[in-house]
């Protein structure tokens, strides 16, 4: 079965010590499970996965024509990233990322999704704060470093386990309608947002996406936990914009 534990790389990054593990659970099967921690907190970890990739598959399966120009939020572990791949009217795949030693885990390939990241050109990093990115002015910024302003037919954020549960307090002023709506503009007219959270629907959050979008709906992702014996869910937020 080889090594139950062993802890990959660990550094310093703009927000505390990130660390990068690999395990196995016996009692599940002889699997590899990827885990990050940020100093003790549990940043992400390969054990469930069904609601990263449905954020993808829901958020893209709203998205109108092709050539889709794809704006990724939160790189993690890099299932939401693959799974938006996997969608062939995928024009482009901006991959956003606060945390330099994740981009680097992708782009060394110590995680395995990053192969798949590296060998699909459509893809790329930007190593920057979404929320910073989010809320530029047009004429001033925006995700795509190379093009000011541009938009885009979808925007998949990660980063947060919900609008309440915040990995940093300042995080807490884009989940308003004043800095959603500003990240909006980054959208093309019937675009689409989508979110993941590990809560359930929250009422507050959606009044502040039907301000502003025009069609707003929340999912529930439903998989099984081993560990609690039941089934446990995650929740999908997707939204379009006017147009």
């Amino acid at each position: 079965m080889g090594l139950l534990f062993e802890q990959i790389d660990s550094q310093p990054s703009e927000i505390g010590e990130i660390t990068l593990r690999r395990r196995k659970i016996p009692a599940i099967g002889d699997r590899d499970i990827f885990e990050v921690k940020l100093g003790e907190e549990f940043l992400m970890s390969s054990m469930f996965v069904d609601a990263e990739i449905a954020l993808s598959d829901l958020g893209l399966s709203e998205t109108e024509g092709d050539n889709l120009s794809v704006v990724v939020g939160g790189l993690g572990l890099g299932y939401t990233a693959v799974a938006a791949l996997k969608h062939e009217r995928v024009g482009e795949l901006l991959i956003v990322e606060y945390l330099e030693p994740v981009i680097g885990w992708h782009q060394q390939e110590l995680v395995p999704l990053g192969a798949d990241i590296n060998a699909d050109a459509r893809s790329r990093y930007v190593h920057g704060s979404f929320f910073d990115l989010a809320i530029a002015e047009p004429s001033e910024g925006g995700f795509d470093p190379a093009s000011l302003g541009r938009t885009f037919d979808a925007i998949l954020l990660d980063i947060d386990h919900s609008p309440r549960a915040l990995l940093h307090d300042s995080n807490a002023s884009f989940y308003t309608t004043e800095n959603i709506g500003k990240m909006a503009q980054q959208l093309k007219p019937r675009g689409i947002f989508a979110m993941w959270s590990n809560e359930g629907e929250d009422e507050e959050f959606m009044a502040v996406l039907r301000d502003v979008f025009a069609e707003v709906a929340c999912h529930y992702v439903r998989f099984f936990n081993p560990f609690q014996n039941r089934e446990s869910f995650n929740t999908v937020y997707v939204a379009r914009k006017p147009g």
